[in-house]
C-alpha cells in the first residue's frame, strides 16, 4: 500500500458510512465525507513532512520514513492518548530529533497525551514531562526528569553507574559454597 493508502486506513473506523449512504454514493454523502477524511489526512501528511513519499510503497520506504508513516497512521485515529512503544529504536540521530519533534509537537499542538516506552535515556530526559523508570518490571523512581536522573537507583541500572565513587569500587565477592 501507498504511504496515503496507510493513512486512510488508520482513519477508516471514523467513517460514518452506511448501508443507506453507500447505496446514496451517487448523491454525494459519501463523497463529502471521503474528502473531509483526505484534508484530515493531508494535515498529517503536512505535520509529519512527509508529502514528497504520498505515493510511495510504504515497505520500500528507509526505516526512518516508515517509523513516520507509521506514527502518521496512529495519529490518523485522532487518539487523545498515544502509546508508542520504541519509536526511535534503529534510528540515527537526526531521525531521533526529527521524531522527537513530532512526538513535542503532538502533545503541545494537537492536545495528545503520548505515553512513551523508550531506552534511550536522553531522548526520554529531553522530552517528557513525567518520567517512570522500571528496572526488570519493578518500578524504582517517577517524577519530574530531573528528579529521576539524579536518583542513584536510576544512574546505576541505565547509566551503569556504581553508588561509589570511581576508582574505589571492589570486586564483587563470591557468593555460595567453593568446592
Amino acid at each position: 500500500m501507498t504511504v496515503l493508502d496507510n493513512i486512510m486506513v488508520g482513519r477508516h473506523h471514523l467513517l460514518k458510512n452506511n448501508f443507506l449512504s453507500g447505496s446514496l454514493y451517487w448523491l454525494g454523502g459519501a463523497r463529502k465525507e471521503e474528502l473531509i477524511h483526505r484534508a484530515e489526512v493531508e494535515d498529517i501528511i503536512d505535520f509529519l513532512e512527509i508529502a514528497h513519499i504520498r505515493k510511495s510503497i510504504a515497505g520500500t520506504l528507509s526505516y526512518g520514513l516508515r517509523k513516520r508513516v507509521e506514527l502518521a497512521r496512529a495519529v490518523a485515529l485522532r487518539p487523545d492518548l498515544i502509546l508508542l512503544d520504541e519509536p526511535m529504536a534503529g534510528m540515527n540521530l537526526e531521525e531521533k530529533e526529527d521524531m522527537a519533534r513530532y512526538i513535542i509537537d503532538l502533545n503541545e499542538e494537537w492536545g495528545m497525551t503520548v505515553v512513551m516506552i523508550e531506552h534511550d535515556m536522553g531522548v526520554v530526559m529531553d522530552i517528557s514531562h513525567r518520567v517512570m523508570v522500571l528496572d526488570f518490571g519493578r518500578k524504582i523512581a517517577s517524577g519530574l526528569p530531573d528528579e529521576v536522573m539524579a536518583n542513584p537507583q536510576v544512574r546505576k541500572a541505565y547509566l551503569g553507574e556504581d553508588d561509589e565513587p570511581s576508582g574505589t569500587a571492589t570486586a564483587p565477592q563470591p557468593q555460595g559454597e567453593v568446592a
